[in-house]
């Protein structure tokens, strides 16, 4: 396929609108008492109208067998190449909140969780602790005096925080210390890279001291580190694809991520109906519009099968009011799979589909994982949407004599 700067080369300037509905984590795997999955147990006459008359795949947000972040799943959906433009999560949760990250900050993702008195992980994210709590220890951590380090500490939302680290001669190059599952200790701070052992060092009494001051709150008692990163150079959305670009989200990574690549940002509601309303109150001033919607991740992160049911029948909802607006190119899928009976992000490929009227129709007559493996665009490579959109958006020329 063309490569990410081919692709901007043939982008032309068109009146025409796209919207991209990113239903975070939608593709799931079946559920043992039915066989069904969470898409094929929703009922989804909206988006099942839609496939019917659009065109339908799956798409790879990585690569095959790759258990992609939300981060990479995204960049794959906007045409960045998620293995060569990758943006750490500490960067997005800062961006996130509009903190002003200086150019050689480094900045970490953090979770409070709870640990049990062995010291190992109970729940990652501490029982999803409410954001006032969060701010109130994050206080706690702020007043770290660490040598060589000065250390920024502010809330993001419910157990997550943003860590930020300040200094002479740092590195990001460091491992994660959360190891995504529980019952096994947090991992110890690590560098990959020599010239990261200091960073390494003073980060490890960071996380010790932190043990220690939280050691009697609960359920919030320690801390997880991910994503370390510093701000990246990156392409502008707007720039590349010759588009004024619109992001309707709500959670704080999501928001970094537009911001990060120039998109203009939109405060979301945590119900699909506030979102529309949003989307339609910028509808004029904007061609691309990026509308992300949380709860089907968040329910299959928690393992809440019916939950997660009942957010995408909530989204089938929203996609009515979003066919309202008339857009020229609209396409529902997810940046990955978040099955709840995994409980966590998979492999797994994604539920696509794109309507306009330029498609040909797949005769698939359900969104759901099943039925988009028998639609005619198979299974596709995430880089592969944002052509799909904007050829059927007619704004793409012609390659070549």
């Amino acid at each position: 396929m063309l490569s990410f700067e081919q692709v901007s080369e043939l982008a032309v300037e068109s009146a025409t609108k796209v919207v991209l509905i990113v239903a975070d984590g939608i593709g799931g795997l079946p559920n043992l008492s039915t066989g069904k999955t969470e898409l094929e147990t929703a009922s989804t006459p909206n988006l099942d109208r839609l496939a019917l008359t659009g065109m339908c795949g799956l798409h790879e947000p990585v690569s095959a067998g790759i258990t992609p972040g939300s981060g990479p799943g995204h960049l794959a959906l906007f045409g960045y190449d998620p293995l060569k433009h990758l943006i750490g999560r500490g960067v997005l949760e800062g961006l996130g909140i509009d903190f002003p990250l200086q150019p050689d900050d480094i900045a970490a993702r953090g979770n409070f969780c709870t640990v049990d008195d062995s010291g190992f992980i109970v729940d990652r994210r501490a029982g999803r602790i409410a954001t006032e709590k969060a701010a109130n220890l994050c206080r706690l951590l702020s007043d770290l005096k660490i040598p060589g380090l000065e250390v920024i500490v502010r809330p993001v939302r419910e157990h997550r925080f943003l860590l930020v680290l300040r200094g002479n001669g740092l590195s990001p190059k460091l491992e994660d210390t959360d190891p995504e599952r529980t019952g096994v200790a947090p991992l110890a701070v690590k560098a990959t890279s020599l010239d990261a052992n200091t960073t390494a060092r003073r980060v490890q009494v960071f996380v010790d001291e932190a043990r220690r001051i939280l050691r009697d709150q609960r359920p919030a008692n320690m801390i997880l580190l991910r994503g370390f990163a510093k701000l990246p150079n990156i392409p502008k959305f707007p720039a590349v694809y010759k588009m004024r670009a619109a992001a309707v989200v709500t959670y704080p990574m999501y928001k970094g991520l537009a911001r990060v690549l120039g998109m203009n940002v939109y405060e979301g509601t945590s119900d699909s109906s506030g979102s529309v309303k949003v989307l339609a109150d910028v509808w004029d001033d904007h061609d691309y519009f990026f509308v992300h919607f949380k709860k089907t991740d968040a329910y299959g992160e928690d393992g809440d099968f019916s939950r997660k049911v009942a957010a995408i029948e909530e989204l089938d909802g929203a996609v009515a009011g979003i066919e309202a607006l008339k857009p020229d190119v609209l396409a529902v899928t997810g940046d990955h799979s978040t099955p709840a009976v995994l409980k966590g992000h998979s492999w797994h490929s994604v539920p696509f589909l794109i309507h306009s009227k330029w498609c040909r129709p797949s005769g698939v007559e359900h969104f759901n994982e099943s039925a988009c493996v028998r639609g005619n665009l198979g299974i596709f490579p995430g880089l592969a949407v944002m052509p799909l959109l904007m050829a059927h958006a007619l704004k793409l020329t012609k390659y070549g004599a």
